[in-house]
């Protein structure tokens, strides 16, 4: 019996000690750019190989096609990130915790008319602003601040958007 333990012992030790530790990426500090569309220098239409070297620190990702419910996308569950690459645009939730060049996140309507003029679409919930890159929708909560942001490439009458957002 103690020779049993013993051995049971040293097999439970030895597997224990050749388990691999894995560190999981760090994308350090995110940073949107609104006026260049992109987040840390990866465009919502990239291929998804490309975002992923950007920012290698993603949860999941769905191939790319119209297999996948909304076209493919990179996501960063944790980060309040998810990159839609069929559709060539990127959401930005409240979840978010980086940083925008131009604060946008939290801010209300009259702010964001002082830096971009005009929405080019205004609805009671959301605007979408034209910018050099494509365009740029705001969603706003109940409180008339905006919790919910999509860069794009595509124009406003070009996007389609995801159901699930």
């Amino acid at each position: 019996m103690k020779h049993f333990l013993l051995v049971l012992s040293f097999v439970v030790a030895v597997t224990g000690a050749t388990a691999q530790l894995k560190t999981k990426p760090d994308c350090g500090l995110i940073t949107v750019d609104v006026h260049k569309g992109w987040i840390n220098e990866a465009k919502p239409n990239a291929d998804p190989e490309q975002i992923k070297a950007k920012l290698p620190c993603f949860t999941s990702f769905d191939k790319e096609g119209n297999e996948s419910g909304c076209g493919g996308g990179v996501y960063y569950d944790d980060k309040g990130i998810c990159f839609y690459v069929q559709r060539d645009y990127v959401v930005i939730t409240e979840a978010f915790k980086g940083k925008f060049t131009v604060p946008i996140l939290g801010a209300k309507s009259d702010d964001l008319f002082v830096k971009f003029g005009n929405p080019k679409v205004k609805d009671a919930n959301w605007e979408a602003y034209q910018m050099a890159f494509g365009i740029m929708i705001v969603y706003y909560n109940m409180k008339g601040t905006i919790n919910k942001v999509i860069l794009s490439t595509k124009g406003v009458d070009e996007i389609d958007l995801c159901n699930i957002n």
